[in-house]
């Protein structure tokens, strides 16, 4: 689980949070991020960067926080039905 690929792909993946990513591998997010840096060409760091401070649902506090509100809305949408 701890493989360099595993990481790359964790990072990349949307529903995986750094805290995920950490109890399975032991890397922090500091350190996921230089790993992300190293194995990354330039563009696709700064792409990947970007994505993940503009999704905020890399951390798991704002990824609960952000299912709330989809929940909150979907419960809106039955009572208007």
């Amino acid at each position: 689980m701890g493989s360099l690929d595993w990481v790359i792909w964790a990072a990349w993946a949307d529903r995986i949070t750094f805290e995920d990513i950490e109890k399975k591998t032991g890397k922090t997010e500091s350190e996921v991020i230089k790993i992300m840096r190293r194995s990354l060409k330039p563009s696709s760091f700064r792409l990947w960067r970007k994505r993940v401070n503009s999704q905020s649902i890399k951390h798991r506090k704002k990824f609960e926080y952000s299912r709330k509100l989809i929940r909150s809305k979907i419960k809106k949408e039955e009572y208007l039905d």
